[in-house]
């Protein structure tokens, strides 16, 4: 059998073109890819194999949509922000933003890389527990809803033993050893202040009869706070007084700061003395009616 071998056609002899000419072609008359392979007749991969090295003339370039993108995704990357930030902020995929910044390394400050980091976890947090909360909330609303038909529409009994016995937690109480027969209840919820003036009321006691006071941190607005429970309870003005301050202890965390903060009202009603031992009658009752339903049981 004769010996039959394929050989790569001398591209070179086939279109008198070498290396050489198409190098000057591109570098000399500035020819685009298409047009040295219209001139020369050679094949595309022929011919990049042959420039390979050589740079492609200026005009043959097009310009890149993107290019403003990826200078600014490098001025934001220079100011340490992070990828997802640039990523969101210039309208483009995370994996695009990455290309563009990847040589440039991010450098945080320690701090801030810790709040960082603790933000992102409580982000995480929050997401994983948001179906359990949604489902908790539901049920809180349903049982505040069966409570509330429990209770119903308050009468004046209802009043007077709901009133003393928020008097006997939260009111002023005179011990064996300091006789001080007189009313005065202090809270920082307003509710629980409208049920006391609700039960005042009904022992024949006008709002506009008690003295009141605001008692709050010194660091805060006692006027404005003033003010707040005035309008909030529907009480005259010209019956509070000058408010109490209670000096900062800085070994103390406070969490009751912010716009939120009220401090505390003092309702104080002057003669109540006869009140005072209502209130105590009333309370006797009560302790003795549980006690003997207690034996009863």
């Amino acid at each position: 059998m004769p010996d039959v071998s394929y050989a790569r056609p001398n591209l070179h002899r086939m279109t008198g073109y070498d290396a050489t000419e198409v190098r000057r072609l591109r570098t000399e008359e500035q020819l685009s890819v298409r047009e040295i392979r219209a001139r020369t007749g050679l094949g595309r991969n022929r011919i990049y194999e042959m420039l390979r090295g050589v740079p492609a003339p200026e005009r043959t370039r097009r310009p890149q949509a993107k290019d403003d993108l990826r200078a600014e995704a490098v001025a934001l990357r220079s100011t340490g922000r992070p990828v997802p930030e640039i990523a969101r902020q210039l309208g483009v995929s995370r994996s695009t933003a990455y290309l563009w910044v990847r040589h440039i390394p991010l450098e945080r400050d320690p701090e801030q890389e810790r709040q960082r980091r603790r933000a992102h976890s409580k982000l995480m947090t929050e997401a994983r527990w948001v179906d359990h909360r949604r489902e908790r909330d539901e049920a809180q609303a349903k049982a505040h809803a069966v409570a509330g038909r429990m209770v119903g529409q308050l009468d004046d009994r209802d009043l007077l033993v709901l009133g003393a016995a928020i008097y006997w937690c939260e009111g002023t109480k005179s011990k064996p050893w300091r006789r001080d027969d007189h009313v005065q209840f202090v809270n920082s919820d307003p509710g629980l202040h409208a049920l006391f003036l609700r039960f005042l009321e009904v022992c024949g006691v006008d709002r506009a009869v008690p003295t009141y006071r605001v008692s709050i941190h010194e660091t805060a607005d006692p006027d404005a706070a003033a003010e707040w429970w005035a309008a909030e309870l529907g009480l005259p003005r010209e019956r509070f007084r000058r408010a109490t301050l209670k000096k900062h202890n800085p070994r103390t965390v406070r969490r009751n700061g912010g716009d939120e903060y009220r401090g505390c009202l003092v309702i104080n009603v002057p003669r109540s003395r006869e009140l005072y031992w209502q209130i105590e009658g009333m309370i006797a009752e009560l302790f003795r009616s549980a006690a003997e339903r207690t034996s009863a049981l």
